[in-house]
């Protein structure tokens, strides 16, 4: 009668790690993983900066904080267990205005609180590190890193012995006391004991073929990158002093795997779930958007905010003029544009940006309804958060 004994929709670093630490925790089980692409990785996973997050940003005792921590230490040792390519480089947070100074100090004591080794730096110090980069004063997170994350989703898939269906778009979802049956957009059935929803940009949705009231909306967030033309120009990685405000970094450097140097991203709305330019608009999901009451809210809160992440989009200007407060040395014509990417973002009916990882379960049935960056980095212990409740429900 069951296909599988859970079925995992979504075939990200997310679900592949759940997939792989359900079969880890309870040999025999039988994982299948629903993916809609032909290929496996292909939006968040596969389109992000491939920075291993220390953890530094998130509130002591979250699920961001403690995994971040726990994932980095992890995410290295797979890598190098399994020879994909990466890097302990170590990046720097400066900060380039005075008002930025008590923000600075504030991200000092969180990084001890979350057990991070932290150095502050003078101006002359931050040039030790990076020459080209001008600051006030900036901190050294020693633990941070990147790799491939692709390559990681694909190692995970290879050892997780799941059954993976690529595409496989999820249209309906049966829930009975039983199990599950899913639907797929070819006519296949599915049919399982344990539903885990890791479908990112589509989560809520998934959540709502399930029967369940996720009780927030993904409202994507394109972030839109350039590379450096001379990649010399960055020895590591440089971020700025992020906003309290907003779950964003802001415009960073990152020197990647493969040595080029990413600049960005900003964060603007997108015009789809998976709105990878101006030019994709998919007129049901922004309408979903643009009914969600929330997406309002934020709006009204945050329109000065949003106003300079839309000029910086529109104008390449704007965008070097905001990479120029860490690295002065920048024109225009050093960045060329890079591959974007789009955050699944999850807002509350008041406006509320959800700022750690949202995990709920419902029968038979575990949602991963916020799992935006540092998801990569902690990727491992959410996947064995996210199999310990499915398991709770066999």
């Amino acid at each position: 009668m069951f296909d599988c004994d859970v079925l995992v929709i979504g075939g990200g670093i997310v679900g592949l790690s759940t997939a792989h630490a359900l079969t880890r925790a309870a040999p025999g089980t039988r994982v299948t993983v629903l993916e809609k692409e032909q290929d496996l990785a292909r939006h968040q996973t596969g389109r992000n900066s491939g920075v291993i997050h220390s953890g530094l940003y998130y509130r002591p005792g979250s699920l961001k904080a403690r995994f971040a921590v726990e994932g980095a230490a992890e995410m290295v040792k797979f890598c190098a267990e399994w020879g994909i390519p990466y890097e302990v480089t170590g990046k720097l947070v400066v900060a380039t205005e005075r008002e930025e100074l008590p923000r600075l100090h504030a991200l000092v004591q969180r990084g001890r609180e979350n057990g991070i080794p932290v150095r502050e730096l003078g101006p002359s110090q931050i040039s030790a590190y990076e020459p080209r980069v001008r600051g006030l004063a900036a901190i050294h997170v020693g633990t941070t890193g990147i790799c491939d994350y692709g390559a990681v989703a694909a190692r995970l898939a290879e050892i997780s012995g799941a059954r993976i269906l690529r595409g496989a778009e999820v249209t309906a979802v049966d829930r009975r006391p039983w199990g599950v049956a899913v639907r797929t957009a070819d006519g296949r059935v599915v049919r399982g004991k344990v539903l885990v929803n890791c479908a990112g940009l589509h989560c809520d949705r998934v959540a709502r073929l399930a029967g369940d009231d996720p009780g927030m909306r993904i409202v994507p967030f394109r972030g839109e990158y350039y590379e450096l033309t001379d990649p010399s120009l960055v020895r590591g990685l440089v971020y700025p002093v992020p906003d309290p405000a907003f779950p964003f970094l802001g415009v960073h450097l990152t020197r990647g795997i493969d040595g080029g140097v990413h600049v960005g991203p900003n964060a603007v709305p997108a015009l789809a779930r998976e709105g990878y330019g101006w030019s994709v608009v998919r007129p049901r999901e922004l309408g979903a958007t643009l009914a969600w009451p929330g997406s309002w809210a934020i709006a009204r809160a945050h329109w000065r905010y949003g106003a300079g992440e839309m000029h910086r989009s529109l104008s390449k200007r704007a965008f070097t003029e905001a990479v120029r407060r860490m690295l002065p040395i920048v024109e225009e014509s050093d960045l060329r544009r890079a591959v974007p990417g789009v955050r699944a973002q999850a807002v509350l009916k008041d406006g509320t940006l959800v700022d750690d990882f949202l995990i709920r379960e419902a029968a038979r049935t575990v949602h991963v309804l916020n799992a935006p960056s540092p998801a990569a980095t902690a990727s491992l212990p959410i996947g064995r958060e996210v199999a310990r409740r499915a398991l709770a429900h066999l």
